[in-house]
């Protein structure tokens, strides 16, 4: 029967109070139905805050209220006692409405009550209402979700470990905690996990990739570390990547560098890539669990501190790393020191105490002499002192030595502290001629574009030598050889050769000097001569090596057809670290024997020899050992020669002993022009070094 009077009105007050509970009433939309106070049973005003707005969930209004919020009246018929009957007045209406509201209510109130909490919903996996595999398979997409960011922990934690030494990749190095990542999982926090924000997106993406170049500066560190000995420049090192590039494409052919230069590229882009990716990972992962985040991150910071305070080590490295930073701290300094070097050699290459000397008072002492400088490429202390390769080559020395004596011949030797490792030959080369140090590709372009006297331009500034250069390496255009004083260049293009190249090798050493010997220093009615020569088949990657031949049997080089199918292959030899040590002192005897045997053969008693190494092998060879001293030697027929030079204190014969008098490469040019010159009082200024 239909419910009137006092009756009606207390069910619309227990239905108002139980529908004040649902979570869903503050925030469903209001609907006006009158007044802002609303009105009673008998539809008269009732005042503002008496009953209860529809903000506060009062019952005028709250039913369509909470059927716009949960959809609880949609598609439902409005049934009640006397809902049959056509409204006579407003309260008519009114009552109808509020006959309905129990069925329209206690359905919305029973679906939030089935309804989890919103961290239990967290907790349970998503899969109602998910199509695709996750949904199919919730424990499979689990296990994929914790792994992937496993996977982006372990990238981001090594990518910070990440040592850029060669001798620093051993395991302890991994074993660290990482300061700079529990301080940006501090900062991502501070920012707000939950927030939803540009900057919030864009922190850890912008993250990512600069960590993933910080790990492409430490591979290029790694990489000059392996070769060079030396961390990769920010400022003055691009040059060598395409000197690299060359090196390639000469030792395994422009396909093979071609190919060899996109994956080098693709692995980088994917590197940023994937270091990017971890970082936003990390970054949802902190968003789904701030809590225990911030938890983690507040420990982690803890025993970081903890351990740097007490100076706790793991084996030899210490648990608190702190390597990234000092790496990035490096760099910078590094990149400062780079922009003032050019200032500074510039204040270096202006003080030359042989840049006034006349030149009738250049180089008296070697008048008449044939003055030949050797350079025998990676000759360096490791060919003579290293407990494996070492007594070969000294024997072979030894031998010569001996050879020459019987012949009239003296020697000395010792050894010059090179300004590269591993490679940079020209680096080397211009060291020595012009008596500075020159360590960078930019201090190199600076001297081969200024007007400095080097120790070559200096007998053609005397007027009295033929300056002539062998660069067998060199095979394209040259114009440093006008700043180094050389009257003629041969290069690999016109010495006439007919042969196959030798691996990087366009020319092999007894071929060059044979061709010196027919182009130049055999020709009859000639006068004195000063030659620079390059000998470049001890260049890695000393495979394949030729074979010493008849000086007779040369000829245009077609004969070393032959000798090259004989020899081994270099990706074999690279294989294996002992072969590759073994490979690179049969190349340096093969070296030493063309230039011993040409000067058995070819010299005579104005003949003057300066033989020396450009820098040390790379490290497969040294295991790090022994330095960048490279033995240097003078042989001559005259005695009044090696008189000049015997203040200097060199071991006699072809090979320096282990204390073996040691000078910086870049000391040898005023030395040499003190001691053979009219200016003995600049020798003393030279040993200042």
């Amino acid at each position: 029967m239909p419910i009137n009077g006092p009756a009606r009105k207390d069910l619309r007050v227990a239905l108002w109070t139980r529908s004040s509970r649902l979570p869903a009433q503050a925030t469903a939309p209001a609907v006006e139905t009158g007044p802002p106070g609303g009105t009673d049973a008998d539809d008269r005003p009732v005042p503002e805050g008496s009953r209860g707005g529809p903000s506060a969930g009062g019952p005028d209004g709250g039913a369509e209220a909470e059927q716009a919020g949960h959809g609880a009246g949609a598609g439902q018929g409005v049934t009640g006692d006397d809902a049959g009957g056509a409204p006579a007045d407003g309260a008519a209406d009114t009552d109808a409405h509020t006959d309905a509201r129990p069925d329209t209510e206690l359905q919305p109130q029973a679906q939030t009550q089935a309804q989890p909490r919103a961290d239990e919903r967290k907790d349970r996996p998503a899969t109602a209402g998910r199509s695709g595999w996750r949904g199919r398979h919730p424990v499979a997409a689990r296990v994929v979700r914790h792994g992937t960011t496993t996977l982006a922990v372990l990238l981001v934690v090594a990518a910070l470990l990440v040592p850029n030494k060669v001798g620093h990749l051993t395991a302890p190095m991994f074993l660290r905690l990482p300061g700079e990542g529990i301080w940006v999982v501090a900062a991502l926090l501070l920012l707000g996990p939950g927030r939803t924000g540009r900057v919030r997106r864009l922190v850890p993406a912008i993250a990512g990739t600069a960590l993933g170049l910080m790990v492409v500066l430490k591979l290029l560190d790694i990489g000059f570390d392996a070769v060079y000995k030396r961390p990769f420049d920010l400022v003055l090192d691009w040059i060598l990547l395409d000197d690299g590039q060359s090196f390639l494409r000469d030792s395994m052919g422009r396909a093979g560098a071609i190919g060899v230069v996109i994956g080098v590229l693709v692995l980088v882009l994917l590197l940023l890539v994937l270091m990017a990716w971890a970082a936003v990972r990390l970054n949802r992962a902190l968003t789904g669990h701030g809590a225990a985040a911030a938890t983690g991150t507040l420990v982690l910071g803890t025993v970081w501190v903890v351990c740097a305070a007490l100076g706790v080590r793991n084996t030899a490295v210490p648990v608190a790393s702190g390597s990234s930073a000092e790496f990035l701290q490096d760099r910078v300094l590094q990149v400062r020191a780079g922009l003032r070097d050019k200032e500074e050699f510039a204040r270096e290459s202006a003080d030359d105490d042989f840049a006034d000397v006349p030149a009738d008072r250049l180089l008296t002492g070697l008048r008449g002499k044939d003055v030949l400088f050797a350079f025998i490429e990676s000759y360096g202390r490791s060919a003579v002192q290293d407990p494996e390769m070492g007594p070969r080559v000294s024997e072979l020395l030894a031998d010569g030595d001996r050879r020459l004596r019987a012949a009239g011949w003296s020697s000395r030797s010792a050894f010059l502290t090179s300004p590269t490792y591993g490679g940079g030959s020209w680096l080397a080369h211009s060291t020595f001629n012009s008596g500075l140090w020159i360590k960078n590709q930019q201090r190199y372009r600076n001297l081969t574009s200024g007007d400095r006297m080097t120790l070559t331009g200096a007998f053609r500034k005397t007027g009295a030598w033929r300056t002539v250069g062998i660069m067998p390496g060199v095979t394209r255009s040259w114009p440093e050889g006008k700043f180094y004083g050389l009257d003629h260049v041969y290069d690999s293009r016109t010495m006439g050769y007919k042969g196959p190249k030798f691996s990087w090798t366009p020319v092999p050493d007894q071929y060059s000097l044979s061709a010196f010997e027919r182009l130049e220093h055999g020709k009859p009615g000639r006068g004195p001569m000063m030659a620079e020569i390059i000998l470049a088949s001890s260049h890695n990657p000393w495979a394949p090596i030729p074979r010493t031949l008849g000086w007779d049997e040369i000829g245009d080089g077609s004969v070393y057809d032959a000798v090259k199918e004989e020899g081994k292959d270099p990706e074999e030899v690279w294989k294996d670290p002992a072969q590759v040590r073994t490979e690179y002192r049969r190349a340096i005897e093969y070296s030493l024997t063309s230039l011993i045997t040409y000067v058995e053969k070819y010299g005579d008693e104005n003949t003057v020899l300066v033989f020396l190494g450009d820098h040390q092998p790379v490290s497969t060879v040294t295991e790090d050992k022994l330095g960048r001293d490279v033995p240097v030697t003078i042989l001559a027929r005259d005695p009044a020669v090696l008189d000049r030079v015997s203040g200097w204190g060199w071991h006699p014969g072809l090979k320096p002993g282990p204390d073996a008098p040691v000078w910086r490469m870049d000391a040898f040019r005023d030395r040499f022009l003190a001691a053979y010159g009219d200016r003995p009082g600049a020798a003393s200024a030279a040993t200042g070094r």
